[in-house]
């Protein structure tokens, strides 16, 4: 064949180079060149020959794209191509490539599921319907809430079918090498996304293949930065580490010969992410960071595993503390290795991992592996229950989203248990069952890992037999025994503080709004009552099903019911609610709006000034006398300020200063109820009124600081209204504080004050 030599060459050329950077895409605008490296690709694993199907898919697909490009200019088909290419290298099955190269022709173009199952049959169908995303929500929804409605979208088509997840991922991948493209803000957000959600999933299925590139793809564009200086230090001294690489390998190779075990060894840098990653955990710069390079070593059996390992800890000084057992104890993605530190001929420490074959596919291809074509045998059984470890993550996400009736609180909680920067912690059962927990666990995380009802019934905890707090830390080792008791009366309130693992908060969490749910519905009616009483707003005409129902919606909850228990627990606030159910009413009732009599006497106001009667407050609005002016909380105005009026429903004018957020983030209609407004001359004299100012302070903790701060204020005779102060673990206090001031130039002398004391960082007015 003339054309497969030409086809090679273009494989080779699709790889990653050096195991980080991708080769640039430039060269493979041709989709017909880019479908036939696809089937060279599928035919290199699958054991049939027959690629009908996917030409099928290739021909509709780019049939149904023909006048779409992307962003970069190329046709739009090249992107589904590339899909199809990155699922042949995890190896998958026909239908899960055929499904990749059609993931967007539901959403982009005229063919329908219908069609799809038509024409490629049910499988295909399903897989392509769970990667499709929601429809185009309207715009006035959070796009949070957006995010996290997909995601539970994915999560759902997921337990169904795991494919659908690994599609995702390759679309992902493909987005993240073609970013460039995107604009500067939609790169970082993107980026932030992948860091946030994709990558960890990756890494939770175990596809490290995939992981690696999305990790270092985030790093480039979230922090550019960074991500060149690395590129730059680390190619200033490839040579020596490469010979260094090379030496160590050719070493080990030979040992390995003579011990008589069958072993394939090769050296490779590790992944800027996770050089990266170790700079930032353990606060080091890159010449400090001594592993940046590991050598692999795979054999034939777990046997031949153990035994490399003592080869190669007679041959090099290994480093107390550095070596961990993957083999005997899983990570949670099933990832099986040995990992040993050791000090090099030259004193340069070094990693090794010594892995059989096929933990290195499970390593690289994670679940996926599961879709690889293997031999029929009796192994079935053992496979099956493998898969079931590896999705027990998943059915603990599908739990949680059961459970959960709002968006917000279910990424929150989902970005919480990927978190990228968090090792863990293995213990262990009385009964001797290991249990792997986040760094920083307590007994209550693993009573929650249990059962839900060990964790609510539970007393207090021993480990390795001696009785301790229930905020002690589980260190790698111990081995953790529950007391329980049936008189317990459940979880208190103060655990959410100590846990650590987000399963343990969600269980605690759950437990309370069950325990509470009909006193939380009947709280959250009376609240809603007593506001529309201080508002006067007529409950009868916001209470109405179909308002109801837009609040549920725009929230994410179930039922009305769940909104009152929502309220009642503190999870939302009344006022939301309430103004949510007004704009409702208003938008069928536009012509009892009083507030557009008070729109068009502002748009008909003379030149002169009229001073409000209230005054008081010492404002003065343009065409507009007797109404009723308050200060708006979030910015707290004081004399002096740039300031501006707010008409609002029911409650006469706010004042805002003008680079309050909220005021920099109205829309357009809102915008209209905007009204010039500045302070009466003697506002800012002795006679002046008495302004609640607040500040946001940044200072290196330390022994009297407060009573610094306070005396500054003792002496200047301010009343200070609220003081809060949180320390994070780098030492870092932020001090909130409200205080009494009579206009702007006080504000400023005290601001002045503040920044001289001792270890403060900056001060900041709060915008909201």
């Amino acid at each position: 064949m003339a054309g497969t030599l030409e086809y090679e060459q273009l494989n080779k050329n699709l790889e990653m180079v050096d195991g980080h950077a991708v080769k640039a895409p430039e060269d493979y605008q041709n989709p017909e060149e880019l479908y036939q490296a696809l089937v060279a690709r599928v035919r290199k694993y699958h054991p049939s020959a027959d690629i009908s199907l996917i030409e099928k898919a290739y021909r509709i697909g780019k049939e149904a794209h023909k006048d779409q490009v992307r962003k970069s200019g190329e046709p739009y088909i090249i992107h589904p191509l590339w899909v199809g290419i990155i699922l042949a290298d995890l190896e998958m099955d026909k239908e899960t490539i055929v499904a990749g190269m059609l993931h967007d022709a539901v959403e982009d173009t005229d063919m329908t599921l219908e069609d799809i199952t038509r024409e490629f049959g049910e499988e295909v169908a399903l897989l392509v319907d769970g990667v499709t995303k929601l429809g185009q929500l309207s715009y006035s929804q959070d796009k949070l809430e957006v995010q996290a409605e997909n995601l539970r979208k994915m999560f759902l088509a997921m337990a169904k079918d795991i494919r659908v997840i690994i599609i995702k991922l390759a679309d992902r991948l493909h987005n993240m090498r073609t970013l460039e493209f995107m604009t500067p803000e939609k790169q970082k957000e993107k980026a932030r996304e992948t860091m946030d959600i994709y990558a960890p999933i990756a890494q939770r299925l175990g596809i490290s293949k995939i992981k690696t590139e999305l990790d270092d793809l985030s790093l480039k564009y979230d922090k550019p930065e960074v991500y060149y200086q690395l590129v730059k230090d680390l190619n200033a001294r490839k040579t020596e580490r490469e010979e260094f690489v090379q030496q160590i390998v050719a070493e080990v190779s030979k040992h390995m010969k003579n011990s008589h075990i069958n072993a394939k060894v090769y050296g490779r840098v590790k992944h800027f992410f996770s050089i990266y990653k170790k700079m930032v955990n353990q606060n080091k710069t890159l010449d400090q960071v001594y592993d940046l390079f590991a050598v692999r070593i795979i054999v034939d059996t777990v046997k031949d595993c153990y035994g490399a390992l003592g080869v190669i800890h007679e041959m090099y000084t290994p480093i107390p503390g550095r070596f961990k057992d993957y083999i005997a104890m899983p990570k949670p993605n099933m990832y099986q290795s040995l990992h040993t530190t050791l000090m090099g001929p030259s004193g340069q420490p070094f990693e090794i991992q010594i892995r059989t074959e096929e933990m290195h596919k499970t390593a690289e291809y994670g679940i996926a592996a599961h879709w690889k074509y293997k031999e029929s045998g009796d192994s079935t059984k053992n496979v099956k229950t493998r898969e079931e470890e590896k999705l027990s993550w998943l059915r603990q996400i599908l739990e949680w989203q059961r459970d959960m009736s709002d968006n917000r609180e279910f990424l929150n909680l989902l970005k919480g248990d990927l978190d990228l920067f968090q090792e863990d912690v293995y213990c262990f059962t009385p009964n001797g069952d290991v249990k792997n927990l986040p760094n920083g666990s307590t007994p209550v995380d693993f009573a929650y890992a249990i059962h839900s009802a060990v964790g609510n019934k539970m007393v207090g905890a021993r480990v390795n037999g001696k009785l301790v707090n229930i905020d002690y830390k589980i260190q790698n080792g111990d081995r953790i025994e529950i007391l329980t008791s049936q008189n317990s009366k459940g979880p208190s309130r103060d655990w959410l503080n100590i846990v650590k693992s987000t399963q343990a908060k969600n269980k605690i969490n759950q437990w309370f709004k069950r325990e509470f749910k009909e006193e939380n519905i009947v709280r959250g009616k009376e609240l809603i009552v007593s506001y529309c009483k201080t508002r006067t707003v007529n409950l009868q005409d916001v209470l109405k099903p179909k308002y109801q129902q837009t609040v549920q919606k725009k929230y994410g909850f179930r039922d009305w019911d769940a909104v009152l228990a929502a309220i009642g627990h503190g999870g939302l606030k009344e006022g939301q609610v309430v103004n949510r159910l007004l704009e409702e009413y208003e938008k069928e009732h536009k012509k009892e709006i009083t507030d557009e009599t008070i729109l068009e006497k502002i748009s008909e106001a003379n030149s002169q000034k009229v001073h409000i009667a209230k005054s008081k407050s010492g404002i003065v609005v343009k065409g507009i006398d007797d109404m009723a002016v308050r200060f708006a909380k979030c910015c707290n105005p004081v004399p002096g300020d740039e300031i501006v009026g707010f008409v609002t429903r029911g409650r006469g004018m706010t004042i805002h200063r003008t680079d309050c957020i909220n005021m920099l983030h109205l829309s357009a209609v809102e915008r209209e109820r905007l009204i010039d407004a500045e302070w009466e001359d003697t506002a800012d004299t002795e006679e002046g009124g008495q302004y609640l100012a607040e500040l946001k302070m940044y200072a290196h903790d330390r022994q009297g600081l407060l009573m610094d701060i306070s005396k500054i204020f003792t002496e200047a005779k301010i009343d200070v209204k609220k003081m809060n102060i949180r320390t994070s673990k780098k030492g870092t206090a932020t001090l909130d504080m409200g205080f009494i001031v009579r206009g702007r130039d006080e504000l400023h002398t005290v601001i002045e004050k503040l920044r001289q004391v001792e270890s403060v960082i900056d001060i900041e007015r709060t915008t909201g």
